[in-house]
């Protein structure tokens, strides 16, 4: 059975912090829902209803486009081991830039990716745990060493190329801002 609560306490805190995946959910007011898993460590609770997490380069950027359009995101993560549980944060985010005011503070909070495209700052007005019942039991081996391989085998300048060329739009072809760094 599901519950609901007005921010994160303390338990809700610790089980985020033991996962190694979450999910972030966002949709604009039209076109496809999109939901991306998120690793790496790329996530900092600041405080009982604020999340950032600093997105880094892929192969596309759906949350910065539906963001422009309507400012909702959920995040969920869920646990693969004993405790079966599933928790997910509701609310209102906005999206930071390099050189947008407030990114230096919050970029300070994550190890330094070169890849770093933008940080989403969410202001949770909801949680609510799940049972998590039917989610398989899976082990974590590591973290993937793929996105920094490909981090390390470009510039700066290539990095921001394939921005314009591959993130500057979402797959229903919003505008994301990625071009605009």
């Amino acid at each position: 059975m599901s519950k609901q609560f007005p921010a994160l306490d303390n338990a809700h805190r610790k089980f985020i912090e033991d996962q190694h995946l979450f999910f972030v959910g966002t949709a604009g007011p039209e076109g496809r829902v999109n939901i991306s898993p998120k690793g790496m460590d790329s996530l900092r609770v600041l405080g009982p209803n604020r999340i950032i997490w600093m997105n880094l380069t892929g192969s596309g950027n759906e949350t910065a486009g539906h963001l422009l359009e309507v400012n909702r995101m959920t995040l969920m993560w869920c646990s693969f081991t004993t405790r079966p549980l599933i928790l997910r944060t509701y609310g209102t985010a906005r999206t930071l830039h390099a050189g947008d005011e407030g990114w230096d503070a919050l970029a300070g909070l994550f190890p330094d990716h070169r890849s770093a495209r933008q940080i989403y700052d969410l202001a949770i007005d909801m949680v609510q745990t799940s049972c998590g019942y039917a989610v398989p039991f899976m082990e974590y081996q590591s973290e993937r060493d793929t996105m920094q391989k490909w981090v390390d085998g470009k510039s700066d300048d290539d990095i921001r190329d394939y921005w314009v060329e591959r993130n500057h739009q979402t797959i229903d072809g919003k505008p994301t801002r990625a071009a605009d760094q």
